[in-house]
């Protein structure tokens, strides 16, 4: 490590020092990197793993077959092309024409297709009988792109207080639909079916543990950010896996000078307010400033101050390779169009309600709600030309509503339980049982994996498996906030990680918040 000479320090035996001390190697973390060492600061990033990305990589997950799976997350919608552009990232993403398709009784599916009005309007007649809940939906939808295009450009602003961002946002019955009320209340009063409430409120519910009625509204805070990304709410899929990104990012730093070193987990943090000292697995530096691109528990750990409430994930994270895509019991869709987009088990409004409630009173889901998509049918690359060759495809299948505590008595039970419960749920719209067409490993093991919220935190240090760090925020200054969202007590240790407000997601957003507010000093 070389760092620069502080000359206004009085330390012996001096540490190496740097303009800025990264804590965590993860997509926010390598974001700031490339910014402050783009604009001539000396930069060190520590990264506890052997390898840079955090929970935003591409893994060969199993022995002996050449597929890069996004391991943890796996769709991007909250990067701004912004940051792509300010740090000329060799990365790209492709959009999905199918938006969703959702089983219903026996043989039947909701198929939603961007490139399709007129068959996406006759999909939702043949569910309802009508076209009113799809007018509803164009509605709704044609609100919340209104919300998106006003409210996204301003993450990467410094933060708008509540009254500027409600005067962007410009529609009172949205930003009372959407920031005043309980999602719920406006989903109720806009449709009709069941199953397409339900479809909605999904997007409420990612890693997030509520309900449609929720009170503190944590359910509108993750709406939210679902629907704003890219100023249309579209999830698009990372050419090359999320790997893709977080390397184009790390390449993006060193280019710029930015040093990172890997396999070295800081272990504290130490700060007068005007300079800092970083520990770590086998030395130490100091720094003009400290950003911690890790969550607000763990940075109240390093810098021994009392912790907040550990957060708590809920989400059961299951990556599957496949030999071939299963069959249907619709036989009116095409499986190539339906697992292309985002697939709905069990996920209707009831089921929802009905999941929460049970987890709430501890106990496992009987009819667990998941989401299931393929990366592979929008982009190859991510598999060997072999593995494409014989059609088979990668399955990520995400469930919702599944707290960390219920997997701390019995993990491996639990996990287990909850897959095979989720699974039975999936066979149940299939023609064939899923495990049927799953490859096998050079073992002869079926490759599949599942991720509970305690092997989240295990594997990449999110607390309680969280995967936003902690509850989202609403994109707006509060007192405790800062300018840009990312300021602590401590004027020169930044947060900008996922917990940042604006954070969540695989976004970039905190980092250059976090970079931002060091060049504005």
């Amino acid at each position: 490590m070389s760092g620069t000479t502080d000359q206004h320090r009085d330390s012996s035996p001096r540490a190496p020092y740097y303009d800025a001390v990264i804590v965590g190697g993860g997509h926010n973390g390598l974001t700031a990197a490339a910014y402050l060492a783009r604009a001539g600061r000396s930069v060190l990033v520590l990264e506890r793993l052997p390898v840079t990305g955090g929970a935003a990589v591409s893994t060969r997950a199993y022995p002996g077959v050449e597929a890069r799976l996004s391991r943890y997350s796996y769709l991007v919608s909250l990067l701004p092309r912004k940051i792509v552009k300010d740090l000329g990232l060799r990365f790209a993403v492709r959009e999905r024409r199918i938006s969703s398709y959702t089983p219903y009784g026996r043989d039947g599916g909701l198929l939603v297709d961007n490139g399709d009005p007129a068959g996406t309007r006759e999909s939702f007649v043949r569910l309802t009988g009508s076209d009113r809940d799809f007018e509803a939906w164009q509605r709704f939808y044609g609100t919340t792109r209104q919300v998106a295009q006003r409210v996204f450009p301003t993450l990467t602003e410094p933060l708008p207080s509540r009254a500027e961002l409600q005067r962007a946002v410009g529609e009172p019955a949205a930003w009372q639909a959407l920031f005043e009320r309980p999602l719920g209340e406006a989903v109720e009063s806009a449709f009709a079916d069941d199953l397409i409430r339900g479809v909605v409120l999904t997007d409420a519910l990612i890693g997030t543990y509520s309900h449609a009625h929720d009170p503190s509204l944590v359910q509108n805070r993750c709406f939210l950010y679902h629907v704003i990304g890219g100023g249309t709410g579209d999830w698009n899929v990372p050419v090359g896996g999320m790997g893709a990104l977080t390397d184009a990012l790390a390449d993006a730093a060193r280019a710029a000078g930015a040093e990172i070193v890997t396999g070295r987990a800081a272990t504290g943090i130490a700060t007068d307010g005007e300079h800092a000292e970083v520990t770590f697995d086998g030395g130490r530096v100091e720094a003009r400033h400290v950003l911690a691109s890790v969550s607000p528990h763990t940075l109240a750990a390093l810098l021994d101050e009392p912790a907040p409430a550990k957060p708590e994930g809920s989400q059961l994270k299951v990556n599957m390779l496949l030999k071939r895509l299963p069959k249907l019991r619709d036989t009116a869709v095409d499986p190539h169009a339906a697992f292309s987009g985002t697939f709905h088990i069990a996920e209707s409004y009831r089921n929802l309600a009905s999941a929460y409630e049970q987890t709430a009173g501890g106990a496992l889901p009987t009819t667990p709600p998941s989401e299931i998509y393929c990366h592979s049918l929008t982009d190859s690359s991510i598999l060997s030309p072999e593995l494409a060759a014989r059609g088979c495809h990668t399955l990520t299948l995400f469930g919702l509503l599944t707290p960390a505590r219920m997997f701390a008595p019995d993990p491996t039970g639990t996990k287990d339980a909850l897959l095979k419960a989720t699974l039975s749920q999936l066979d149940a719209v299939l023609a064939e049982p899923i495990e049927q067409c799953l490859a096998l490993d050079a073992d002869g093991r079926p490759c599949i994996e599942a991720k509970s919220p305690l092997d989240l935190e295990h594997e990449v240090g999110l607390p309680g498996g969280h995967i936003f760090h902690r509850d989202l925020s609403w994109p707006y200054a509060t007192l405790d906030t800062g300018r840009w969202g990312v300021e602590t007590v401590h004027p020169n240790v930044l947060l900008c990680g996922a917990g940042a407000v604006r954070g969540g997601g695989v976004s970039g957003i905190p980092g250059h918040n976090a970079a931002m507010s060091v060049l504005g000093r």
